[in-house]
């Protein structure tokens, strides 16, 4: 499926995903939410890693609500499952996915962003839950995945009260990993992913798919569940040729940089 509004673009090793629609502050309409979930279902077998970024001043200003208007209870709550299934595919897709933030993040943008396994900003970056003044409640896995990042009480706060968290007070509450300087999300989001992209495969995909259902486990079944994935992942060919490198002297030691 292609779309007018969603731009790919491969630089080797690393997918760019870009919304196009910044006339509209890159507002999520059904068409490209269903284009983003064709992408990374279909993503080449080449592809190791990928950043989404968003087209203009802005990442991405939320939900299209110049289609929400004409839904009924029924056709909204399909419309909620049709994006946990596109996001699902971002978080739990074949990738390591890497948000380049600027501008707006608000309502479903953060919805987007907070699917993703690492988020940069930049310092125009903004952070917003208007759902509450609008009548509405998040749909797309907001609820889940938000309050893993900044807590329930934050998110709470910000779709009760309509707060909006700029940049700098937006990396404290955990919004995004890395802070830079306006301008430069995108070019740092596709030097992590690069760097991500040399990473072993099945490190990665632990890391995608183990990792957060180990923090959602009990202790004694998180343990076990790691033991297993560690096994997994130790026993794979490149695993095993990466070790030997290291204990060769081929390998890099980790330094401060």
């Amino acid at each position: 499926m292609t779309n007018p509004d969603l731009h790919i673009e491969l630089r080797d090793e690393v997918a760019i995903v870009r919304l196009t629609r910044g006339t509209k502050r890159n507002a999520l309409s059904d068409g490209l939410i269903l284009a983003l979930r064709d992408t990374f279902e279909k993503l080449p077998s080449t592809v190791r890693a990928a950043v989404i970024d968003g087209e203009g001043p802005h990442f991405c200003a939320g939900l299209d609500l110049s289609e929400l208007k004409e839904r009924d209870a029924g056709q909204g709550l399909q419309h909620s499952r049709m994006w946990h299934a596109a996001l699902d595919l971002i978080q739990h897709g074949p990738v390591p996915v890497v948000a380049a933030l600027h501008g707006a993040v608000v309502g479903g943008g953060l919805e987007l962003a907070s699917a993703c396994h690492i988020r940069v900003a930049d310092r125009s970056t903004f952070y917003a839950l208007p759902e509450g003044s609008r009548g509405i409640f998040v749909g797309g896995g907001g609820s889940v995945r938000i309050p893993k990042l900044i807590g329930v009480a934050r998110m709470t706060d910000m779709m009760m009260t309509g707060r909006v968290y700029n940049a700098e007070d937006g990396e404290r509450a955990n919004f995004a990993q890395y802070l830079v300087d306006e301008g430069t999300a995108f070019d740092k989001a596709v030097e992590l992913a690069k760097r991500i992209a040399t990473n072993a495969p099945l490190t990665n995909y632990a890391l995608m798919h183990a990792l957060p259902r180990i923090a959602e486990q009990s202790a004694d079944h998180g343990f076990f569940t790691e033991a297993l994935m560690a096994g997994i992942a130790q026993a794979a060919p490149e695993a095993k040729e990466r070790v030997r490198d290291f204990l060769e002297g081929r390998g890099a030691k980790v330094s401060k940089t």
